[in-house]
């Protein structure tokens, strides 16, 4: 494992996952539909659609089924299912307030996320979050969602910064794609135990106090 790199120009969050405790909701919405349709929903049903947006979910869901073509119907129901447990609320993770209040203090930071801006802006709300980050850019504000990297480029483009001088937060294989393909540097919380994912930093949770310590070096230099 790396340490983080304490020269950062700015620093994108994932949101699902990894800021909030959407993927609870998302699990409970997932695992209906998987009911509904005869199967069981465990690690590698969850591996199957974790970090992906609500249309690729739906295909993915689809090719599970053996329903081709439905891909558009499943995503849409699950729109619909995650909205109603989102609105029931959604909590910030452990640790990541304090470390994003304390990497907003010293360089520009940003919401990269797969979900739509309206569960991305319902989750950041809920968790308390939403009054720390001037800058958001959701999966249908760009032509190609994670695991492209214009949502990174995005993120990089519109903070002024120069990706590969730049650290994502990510917990999905989905997401981590995106990021490596725009240059960032990966900091990765999995979010689903036991998952063997690409990484450059590999941490537990957001809380450990190495972050913390890491995001009040940031700003001190200019240059890796």
């Amino acid at each position: 494992m790396y340490s983080l790199p304490t020269s950062t120009e700015a620093v994108i969050f994932d949101c699902d996952g990894l800021l909030v405790n959407t993927e609870a909701c998302w699990t409970v919405a997932e695992s209906a539909i998987f009911a509904a349709h005869g199967h069981s929903f465990g690690h590698e049903q969850k591996a199957l659609v974790i970090g992906r947006t609500v249309e690729a979910a739906g295909e993915a869901m689809a090719d599970y089924f053996g329903r081709p073509g439905a891909g558009a119907e499943l995503a849409a129901e699950l729109l619909e299912r995650v909205r109603r447990e989102l609105a029931r609320g959604a909590s910030a993770l452990p640790g990541a307030a304090e470390l994003v209040r304390a990497c907003r203090a010293a360089v520009p930071i940003a919401v990269a996320s797969n979900s739509p801006r309206e569960l991305l802006d319902t989750a950041l709300r809920s968790a308390g979050l939403a009054a720390y980050f001037t800058h958001s850019f959701a999966a249908d504000e760009v032509r190609s969602p994670k695991p492209a990297p214009d949502l990174y480029l995005t993120a990089c483009e519109a903070l002024c910064v120069d990706p590969k001088r730049s650290v994502a937060f990510e917990d999905s294989a989905t997401g981590i794609s995106s990021a490596r393909a725009a240059g960032l540097y990966v900091a990765v919380i999995p979010s689903l135990p036991g998952a063997d994912l690409d990484h450059d930093w590999l941490g537990a949770s957001l809380g450990e106090p190495e972050l913390l310590d890491w995001a009040r070096e940031l700003g001190h230099n200019t240059v890796y």
